[in-house]
C-alpha cells in the first residue's frame, strides 16, 4: 500500500440530522477517531471468524497517557477489537484481521513481527484474575525472566518491588512474597496481574472488564489505580459499566453490532451523544 498512515487520516464521518432522528444504523463513525498524540493507530480494521464479520471498518487511535473506554451491548465487538491490539486473536482458529494497526509507527501485523514481545509491549489484564499457581514473587518475575530483562537477582528484586508498588499492592504483600498468588483476595489477585503486566515495561495496557468479578471496594481500588497508571501508560479498557467508563476514561468509544458508532471525549459521550444509537444505549433504552 503506497498511501502512508499520515495520508490515511480519518475524517470525522458525518451523519445527517435525518439519520440521527430516525435512528437508522450507519457504518459511519460519529466523532473524531484520531488522537493528538497517538501511541496506537488503528485504520479500517475488519475481523472475521470464518465467514462471519465481527468488526466492520473500525478506525481508532489510542493516545499516550490516556484511558480509552470501549462500551456497548454484549456481543458488539468491543472485546474482539481490544484483542486485535496485541494479536490475541491469533490464538483463535479461523480468525482473520485486516486493516492497519500500528504501535509507535510499527505495523503489529507485519509477518516478520514476533507476537510474543509485542504482548509485552501491549499487555493484557483479563476479566477474571488469573495469577499463575506460583508465589507472589514468581508471578511478577515470570515475564522479566522469560524476556531476559534482568542480569541479577538484585535487578529482579527491584522490578518486583517497583511493579507491586505501581499496582498498589506492595505494602499488603511485602512480607509474604513467597506465598501463593492464588491465596490473595480477588481484588488483590487482579492487582497482582496488573503488577505482572507492568513488570515487563509495556507501553499500552489492555483491560477486558477488569472489575466485573470484583466487589465495589476492590473495584474502587482498581479504578484509582487505573487513573494513577495513566501517567506512565496508554490504557484501553472494555467495560459494561457506564459509570466506570465515566470515572476512569478521557475518551469513550461506543460499539454496536461490530461498528464503531461514536467516539469522543467521555463527558460529551455521556452528556451530549451525537448518534441516536449512542443516546439509546446511554439512556438505557436498549443494551
Amino acid at each position: 500500500m503506497s498511501t502512508t498512515l499520515d495520508e490515511m487520516t480519518v475524517r470525522t464521518r458525518a451523519t445527517t440530522s435525518a439519520e440521527l432522528a430516525s435512528g437508522r444504523e450507519s457504518r459511519e463513525t460519529v466523532g473524531d477517531v484520531t488522537s493528538a498524540n497517538p501511541r496506537m493507530v488503528c485504520r479500517h480494521v475488519d475481523v472475521f471468524y470464518g465467514s462471519t464479520q465481527a468488526i466492520k471498518d473500525v478506525s481508532l487511535d489510542i493516545g499516550k497517557n490516556e484511558v480509552v473506554s470501549m462500551i456497548g451491548p454484549s456481543g458488539c465487538g468491543k472485546s474482539t477489537f481490544l484483542r486485535c491490539l496485541n494479536r490475541m486473536n491469533d490464538t483463535i482458529d479461523g480468525c482473520r484481521v485486516t486493516g492497519s494497526i500500528t504501535l509507535d509507527g510499527l505495523d503489529i501485523y507485519d509477518k516478520g513481527l514476533d507476537p510474543v514481545p509485542l504482548r509485552a509491549q501491549v499487555g493484557m489484564v483479563f476479566q477474571k484474575p488469573n495469577p499463575f499457581p506460583k508465589s507472589i514473587y514468581e508471578n511478577v518475575a515470570y515475564g522479566p525472566r522469560i524476556l531476559g530483562l534482568t542480569n541479577s537477582k538484585a535487578e529482579l528484586d527491584d522490578i518486583i518491588e517497583g511493579s507491586l508498588r505501581k499496582a498498589g499492592l506492595w505494602n499488603e504483600v511485602k512480607d509474604r512474597l513467597d506465598k501463593p498468588g492464588t491465596g490473595l483476595s480477588g481484588g488483590q489477585q487482579q492487582r497482582l496481574c496488573i503488577a505482572r503486566t507492568i513488570a515487563v515495561s509495556p507501553e499500552v495496557i489492555l483491560m477486558d472488564e477488569p472489575c466485573s468479578a470484583l466487589d465495589p471496594i476492590a473495584t474502587a481500588i482498581i479504578e484509582e489505580l487505573i487513573d494513577e497508571l495513566r501517567s506512565n501508560y496508554s490504557i484501553a479498557i472494555v467495560t459494561h459499566s457506564m459509570q466506570q467508563a465515566a470515572r476512569v476514561s478521557q475518551r469513550t468509544a461506543y460499539f454496536h453490532l461490530g461498528d464503531l458508532i461514536e467516539v469522543g471525549e467521555t463527558n460529551q459521550i455521556f452528556t451530549n451523544p451525537k448518534h441516536k444509537l449512542t443516546e439509546d444505549y446511554i439512556t438505557g433504552r436498549f443494551g
